[in-house]
């Protein structure tokens, strides 16, 4: 019989489909919720756990003994990337998973309306039908383009990356990457991030995937958007943390950049008062890129998948720190 402990705030019908599933074993609920944007406060009851199932306090989990695996709710684990953690769950030989596949779709997909809205001039149509109601064919049509022969340099080259390259495969688009270490079996090229300076001003997009990290931290630059091709587009859905906003502020105000599309900002929340708010050609969804109506269900069902293969021996499904 294992404890398996949660504070991830689940509606009733995810709860009820974590109970039935986790069956036999106990389910050990915090009172003490958490999310992406409200970090875990320590909790004594995960003490006792031998699984824990949501967003557990990382300073929490360096002094835990019985603890064998967690099993993360977001695909982000920026909270505990820390050289401490990762000595500590090695130590341990504790499991370390996230919930990447819950969400590699749905973001990806984000990122693809994000290039097509862009594209197709969306956001100037949508403007008018709220506005003038007046009719600016010639002008949308003028300002509408085709993804396909358009280059995209992605930042970031884990699922989510990989699942876009697929749904842009019809557009037959010039696709690069950039990531720490290239594997060299990708299916695109993928370079070092070093080089990324060089492949900045050829691409018509780029989409930014970089997770929050000390090494990424306002990654893009007044320096780098310079560099951006005039009247290339910069899309976000990794963290808010990796751009300088000012900067891209800027380049924005002066027209070097035709657009940007951002589903996440730094602060969240976005204060109401926030320049980017009113930024000219700034387009922003509030961090729902990895929404989806049945997320909660879909997150339960893959941490369900990983406690077959726990309690099988096999080898477990998005595993990090290995």
């Amino acid at each position: 019989m294992l404890n398996i402990w949660t504070n991830l705030p689940l509606p009733d019908p995810a709860l009820s489909r974590l109970r039935a599933g986790v069956s036999p074993h106990h389910l050990l609920i915090s009172t003490q919720m958490s999310n992406i944007l409200r970090a875990a406060k320590s909790d004594p009851l995960l003490a006792d756990a031998d699984i824990a199932f949501g967003q557990p306090d990382p300073d929490q989990l360096l002094s835990l003994t019985r603890l064998k695996w967690v099993h993360l709710s977001t695909a982000g684990y920026t909270r505990y990337d820390r050289p401490d953690l990762r000595h500590a769950v090695a130590r341990r030989s504790i499991l370390i998973t996230n919930s990447s596949s819950v969400f590699d779709e749905p973001c990806a997909e984000h990122a693809l309306a994000f290039m097509l809205a862009s594209a197709r001039d969306l956001p100037a149509a949508f403007a008018n039908q709220l506005g003038p109601h007046d009719w600016p064919q010639e002008n949308i049509r003028e300002n509408s383009h085709l993804l396909t022969g358009q280059s995209a340099l992605l930042l970031g080259f884990g699922a989510i990356a990989h699942r876009l390259v697929e749904l842009l495969h019809p557009f037959r688009m010039n696709i690069r990457a950039v990531r720490r270490t290239p594997r060299h079996d990708e299916s695109i090229p993928v370079h070092p991030i070093t080089d990324v300076d060089n492949l900045l001003p050829a691409a018509d997009h780029v989409v930014n995937i970089l997770p929050a990290h000390p090494s990424t931290n306002g990654f893009m630059n007044a320096r780098r958007f310079a560099l951006m091709k005039p009247g290339s587009v910069f899309h976000n859905i990794g963290r808010g943390s990796t751009v300088d906003q000012q900067s891209l502020i800027e380049s924005l105000t002066s027209k070097h950049l035709a657009a940007a599309y951002l589903d996440v900002t730094d602060p969240e929340p976005l204060p109401p008062g926030h320049a980017l708010w009113t930024t000219p050609n700034c387009f922003m969804t509030p961090h729902t890129a990895g929404g989806h109506a049945d997320e909660f269900d879909s997150t339960v069902d893959h941490f369900l998948e990983n406690l077959k293969r726990f309690q099988s021996s096999t080898p477990l499904i998005n595993q990090i720190f290995k």
